[in-house]
C-alpha cells in the first residue's frame, strides 16, 4: 500500500510592501505609452472620444499629421469620415458616432466594422477596425482600436 507524509513547517504570513509604482498607472496610461511607440495603426481615445495615444503609422493612415498634433482632438472631428456610396458624402455626427472606437465607448463590448476616411485629401480608404474599451476598475476608460487599410 502507497504512504504519503505530509510536512507543514510555519504559517506563511504576508509581509507589508510598498506597492510598486507601476500599481498606481492605469491601463490605459499603460496601453497609452505602448500605443505611442507601435508599429501598427493603432489609437486610443478616451470617454470622450479625443484621442489620448496614436501610433505614427496610424496618424499617418488617417491624415493626422505628426501623433503629438493629434492627442487632444476629438476623433469624429480630426478625422474626414465619409459614408460608402460613390459621391463619398461626409457622414454627419449621428452616423459618425458609430464608427468602431466610439461604439466601443457607448457599448462597453468588443466592436469590429468598416469605416471610410478621407487622408490629406486623397481618395477615401477602407479601413477595417477592432475596438476594445479599456477599463478603470470597472468601469470604461476609454477605447484601444486597431486599423488595417482594405484594399480592393
Amino acid at each position: 500500500m502507497a504512504h504519503v507524509e505530509l510536512s507543514l513547517s510555519g504559517a506563511f504570513v504576508p509581509q507589508a510592501r510598498t506597492p510598486a509604482e507601476a500599481e498606481f498607472v492605469t491601463s490605459v496610461e499603460r496601453w497609452a505609452s505602448t500605443v505611442a511607440i507601435a508599429d501598427e495603426p493603432c489609437l486610443i481615445v478616451d470617454v470622450t472620444g479625443s484621442i489620448l495615444a496614436v501610433s505614427p503609422t496610424c496618424s499617418e493612415l488617417l491624415g493626422l499629421g505628426k501623433p503629438a498634433e493629434a492627442l487632444g482632438q476629438r476623433l469624429s472631428t480630426a478625422l474626414q469620415l465619409v459614408d460608402f456610396t460613390a459621391a463619398a458624402g461626409r457622414l454627419e455626427e449621428p452616423e459618425a458616432e458609430k464608427i468602431p472606437p466610439l461604439l466601443a465607448l457607448r457599448s462597453e463590448r468588443l466592436a469590429r466594422g468598416l469605416m471610410r476616411v478621407v487622408p490629406h485629401g486623397e481618395a477615401p480608404l477602407t479601413l477595417d477596425a477592432v475596438s476594445t474599451p479599456l477599463l478603470a476598475g470597472d468601469r470604461v476608460a476609454g477605447s484601444l482600436t486597431f486599423l488595417s487599410p482594405v484594399r480592393y
